[in-house]
């Protein structure tokens, strides 16, 4: 069992001679007054790319080939494009939820304000929940293509070992009464 450390605890420890600037912590703020259990800013160094993300959304995810979010999508980037086009970015907000509807409400909030202030490739990263039901199945366009966004996982990040390396808590759960732990991304700059 990894040993946690408080939120307020990690974000100390983290600013202390971290380099990161402190315009960026004003979205981990927001996050939180969103709703979020906690929002670290991080180097895009620290985000883990791993091209297996692929195979377990392939042959172990129950809306592979049914989203206009999935990688299986036409024209969407595999994972391992998107670890190219991601590291173009410097920082990243890391968003900690329990819930996935408040994980993407939280992470759009804040590539919108980012957007505002100047951050015109602000992009947010978060498992979809707009519709009950996606339209691609039927062939019909996104009804939200403003807001919809790829899950961190089908963009190749493997979000176990990238929030683990930040001390936030994940793990694989034994049935649907464990504590889930949602997690969105918004890379900045």
């Amino acid at each position: 069992m990894i040993a946690l450390l408080g939120a307020k605890e990690r974000r100390g420890r983290r600013r202390k001679g971290s380099g990161l600037e402190s315009n960026f912590e004003k979205y981990a703020v927001l996050a939180r007054e969103l709703g979020a259990v906690d929002a670290i800013v991080i180097c895009v160094r620290d985000i883990v790319f791993d091209p297996r993300t692929y195979i377990k959304c392939m042959y172990g995810c129950s809306t592979w080939g049914k989203s206009w979010i999935c990688p299986s999508a036409p024209g969407a980037l595999k994972p391992w494009e998107a670890e190219d086009v991601l590291s173009r970015y410097k920082k990243a907000l890391i968003i900690h939820t329990h819930d996935k509807d408040t994980s993407q409400m939280i992470s759009l909030s804040i590539e919108s304000k980012a957007f505002v202030d100047g951050y015109y490739f602000a992009f947010s990263m978060s498992d979809c929940g707009l519709c009950q039901e996606c339209s691609f199945p039927d062939r019909e366009p996104c009804r939200f293509p403003r807001k919809a966004r790829p899950a961190m996982q089908a963009m190749g990040i493997d979000v176990f070992a990238t929030a683990r390396g930040q001390g936030l808590p994940i793990e694989t759960l034994a049935d649907e009464s464990c504590k889930e732990n949602w997690y969105s991304l918004v890379m900045l700059e």
